[in-house]
């Protein structure tokens, strides 16, 4: 069986994540990396002994590249999908997707018109608890599901936007406490919930300066199933606490920390339910990036990575394709919108 080739473009802080996971599929490798600061790739294809790039045509031209991780700035996916789709090559694009629901649909487009693979990332549907909550979902274990809630209250520093142009921008960064952290607990909360029919939003910067964008955020939900629900992010809380979400029925409530399952409580209680609480309540292994952006694991990329590689080789459906992925963004653009107009926004946009 060959081996399938993975490179990565963009070589800053996330590219460690990815190349870590890369490395430990079965029938893969990282062949190349590429960066447009010449010396940064050079730094990267040293540490993890592949190719390096500056040059992108040179890049996509590498006969061993078959899939192309994009851990760009959130608003430069677009570029670098576009340009591997072009290319022949899968895309795997890091959260979000891009920065708006359109630039979005231009990489699932050309990505389709090309006929490679597109994925999202978004790890954390990959870790167990939430598989268990999402089994439940689907069981109807929750009876009616009234409210459904995420939090995401962390902690960033002045240093940490200053740390690159880029951050704290709408261009580069799409926005801020939601579309760069909350992602994730947004992109499982319209994953357990299905579809955000309309909601209510505000948005400010409390805490930051030189920065465009919201380090602070409340969204009211009223989702397409007709539950309610709450979205909270900021990066102004000190020290940072792990992310959460709640989803509350007329026969059961589940409440996760992070990779933790910390209430699991349905009115008719199995025997694996105990199984669960045990497992799962001190399933945290990280801070999760509550207060440290570097404090990520990458054994959910790992997962999400070989999920792709099968959905190659067996010619099947991607998981989180670009589709699921986008979904979370337009949630957050929604917001974005509410908390500019002061009016209520109906979603889809």
């Amino acid at each position: 069986m060959k081996k399938l080739g993975f490179g990565i473009i963009g070589l800053g802080l996330i590219s460690e994540v990815h190349a870590n996971a890369i490395k430990e599929i079965d029938g893969c490798r990282l062949v190349a990396g590429f960066d447009s600061q010449e010396e940064r790739a050079n730094a990267f294809g040293k540490e993890h002994h592949c190719r390096a790039y500056s040059d992108i045509d040179a890049f996509l031209a590498d006969p061993d590249l078959d899939i192309v991780t994009i851990a760009t700035p959130s608003g430069l996916h677009l570029e670098g999908a576009l340009a591997s789709a072009k290319a022949k090559k899968h895309v795997i694009v890091e959260k979000p997707l891009e920065v708006t629901k359109d630039r979005c649909n231009q990489i699932i487009k050309v990505c389709a018109d090309n006929g490679v693979k597109l994925a999202g990332v978004f790890p954390s549907r990959y870790h167990d608890a939430p598989k268990q909550i999402k089994a439940a979902i689907e069981q109807g274990r929750f009876g009616k599901i009234v409210m459904a809630d995420a939090q995401v209250k962390w902690f960033r520093t002045q240093e940490y936007y200053d740390s690159g142009a880029w951050r704290g921008t709408w261009k580069y960064d799409g926005g801020g406490a939601l579309m760069n952290q909350s992602i994730h607990a947004i992109d499982l909360l319209q994953w357990f919930m299905g579809d955000v029919a309309e909601l209510f939003a505000f948005t400010d910067t409390l805490s930051h300066e030189r920065i465009e964008v919201e380090d602070t955020a409340v969204a009211t939900l009223k989702f397409a199933n007709g539950a309610l629900g709450v979205i909270e992010g900021t990066t102004s809380a000190y020290p940072g606490f792990l992310k959460k979400i709640e989803i509350l029925g007329t026969r059961g409530s589940v409440v996760m920390e992070e990779e933790s399952i910390i209430s699991w409580k349905f009115d008719d209680e199995r025997p694996e339910d105990q199984v669960v609480r045990d497992k799962y309540l001190h399933g945290t292994s990280t801070g999760g990036g509550a207060s440290d952006p570097k404090a990520i694991g990458y054994h959910g990329h790992k997962m999400l990575f070989s999920s792709f590689v099968d959905s190659i080789r067996n010619e099947t459906e991607v998981e989180i394709s670009g589709e699921s992925a986008r979904n979370a963004v337009e949630i957050i653009e929604g917001i974005y919108k509410s908390a500019q107009s002061g009016e209520k926004v109906k979603l889809p946009l």
